[in-house]
């Protein structure tokens, strides 16, 4: 359980702000200290329980730890940070006037350009760098010309996915096993089919080796990057020998990447020219950014989210119940076709799911910044910190989106958490984005520049499972019920009327 704290309008002492006090915790000695925080991250806690722990022992949601990768190759990696994991002092990591985002993505830990084609990609940028602007909006510009396409291509794509999905359950083994099918390759090679087309105008089927391996090119690129960071299940001690001791090289990844790179240069040629020509961006830096975004950014973080949303809709038959009611509602007379206008306006239910999965399982769990000066830290109830110039800030976001101070029955999924008027204010405690949901992303600030887009998508996805099946579960990434979607029988009137006139 996190520390409580009383609430600012519990009493009156709550309106006057008290001094700031140090930040508890501490770093330990050198080597060791780091060291001994790695092994509790990596080896004998969960991520969850690394925080939580240090929270309740310090009775802070502040303090200072040691964050990996550490000890002994990671040359120049600082890993001491303070540690955030309340909503209120969350907050701290979007103001550009108190963090600087620049190289700081995955932490004091930098993968490095070898990755990105030479190139310090948008993400690595901070606000203050005249770079950053002329990239996050190229970004913003291309999200904007794929809009009018975005979800035709999106339902296309799903459905070629459901078709294998169909062709693989329907397969009889001769065993007396359950039929099942695995969503989470079809679901991999939907997503990264769909983000070509959409996001940089390129059809993978224009190239066999990039539509059948190009997801898979991606999966081995962003490992390389982050698994340093990453706790995989391995047995130990090979995990912390192999993975998290040195970093990985880029040289592994490189092949690969160039496919990618290549593939974007012939077949994304327009979207290249738009970022020279509007933007002032070069070739070899707009094919780097938008590989980029499209890897890191797109598909990584619907390779992460999507397959979870998934689970646990197909784990909870009195939602999907209340899900496909209101999807069927919300489609009549459209004739199968649905475009944003449907998934914002009439699936409140369905969107709020997505929210409340955002909340509970946010795509990139951890944020950072670099404090740019001395500043107050505030927490609720009138706590303060102070911060000094170039401490590195760790907010922790499943902890922060769990604050009992802002969630009721934090730890629950609750489905319709976001409806109504109520709901509509806890956005403003939903961080998923680099930002509150209630903000809007700009080239002066470092919020996910497809955050609406993002929940529109997720949204489709579960809008075409209840077009297509009138029930489904799941166990683990397998469909293991599929149970498809009947005719209304006005419907199945009219089309056997229409076979007996033949």
């Amino acid at each position: 359980m996190l520390p409580s704290f009383v609430s600012p309008t519990a009493s009156a002492a709550a309106s006057v702000t008290p001094p700031p006090r140090p930040i508890p915790g501490s770093y330990g000695p050198p080597v060791l200290g780091p060291l001994r925080d790695r092994l509790d991250y990596f080896w004998f806690q969960s991520q969850d329980e690394f925080f939580r722990k240090r929270a309740a022992a310090h009775r802070s949601t502040v303090f200072r730890t040691n964050i990996p990768p550490t000890f002994p190759f990671f040359v120049g990696v600082d890993p001491r940070v303070v540690a955030i994991v309340d909503a209120a002092a969350f907050t701290a990591l979007f103001d550009p006037d108190l963090v600087d985002k620049r190289d700081i993505l995955i932490g004091p830990y930098n993968p490095g350009a070898g990755f990105t084609g030479g190139t310090r990609v948008g993400v690595y940028l901070d606000t203050q760098e005249e770079e950053h602007a002329r990239v996050k909006t190229f970004a913003m510009d291309l999200l904007h010309r794929s809009a009018r396409t975005w979800s035709a291509d999106f339902r296309a794509s799903v459905g070629a996915m459901l078709d294998a999905v169909d062709a693989e359950f329907g397969k009889d083994d001769g065993s007396d096993k359950k039929p099942s099918a695995s969503y989470l390759v079809p679901l991999q090679q939907c997503i990264f089919r769909f983000l070509c087309k959409a996001f940089v105008g390129a059809d993978p089927s224009a190239d066999w080796l990039v539509d059948n391996f190009g997801f898979t090119i991606l999966d081995i690129w962003l490992a390389l990057q982050i698994l340093p960071t990453q706790k995989i299940g391995l047995v130990q001690p090979l995990e912390e020998l192999l993975i998290h001791s040195f970093p990985l090289p880029s040289f592994l990844i490189w092949p690969g990447y160039y496919v990618l790179y290549r593939f974007i240069e012939k077949h994304g040629a327009e979207a290249v020219a738009y970022a020279e020509a509007q933007h002032g961006i070069g070739k070899k830096d707009a094919i780097n950014n938008m590989l980029f975004v499209l890897g890191f950014n797109a598909f990584g973080g619907f390779s992460v989210f999507l397959p979870f949303l998934v689970a646990k809709v197909g784990g909870a038959p009195a939602l999907r119940e209340r899900l496909r009611d209101e999807v069927r509602r919300a489609m009549v007379g459209k004739d199968g076709e649905f475009g944003f206008a449907t998934v914002r306006e009439d699936m409140p239910l369905v969107r709020s799911t997505v929210y409340e999965m955002l909340r509970m399982q946010p795509p990139v769990p951890l944020q950072f910044g670099r404090a740019r000066r001395d500043f107050v830290l505030r927490s609720h109830g009138g706590a303060a910190y102070q911060v000094s110039a170039g401490e590195v800030l760790c907010g922790y976001q499943p902890l922060a989106m769990r604050d009992p101070e802002v969630f009721e029955r934090p730890e629950e999924f609750v489905p319709e958490r976001f409806l109504g008027d109520e709901g509509a204010r806890l956005l403003q405690h939903l961080f998923w984005s680099n930002g509150p949901e209630t903000a809007q992303p700009g080239p002066g600030n470092k919020q996910c520049a497809a955050k609406e887009v993002v929940v529109d998508t997720a949204c489709m996805l579960l809008a075409e499972l209840f077009r297509r099946y009138d029930d489904f579960e799941v166990e683990g990434t397998s469909f293991t019920k599929l149970v498809k979607r009947q005719a209304s029988p006005s419907v199945a009137q009219a089309a056997a009327a229409a076979g007996a006139q033949q």
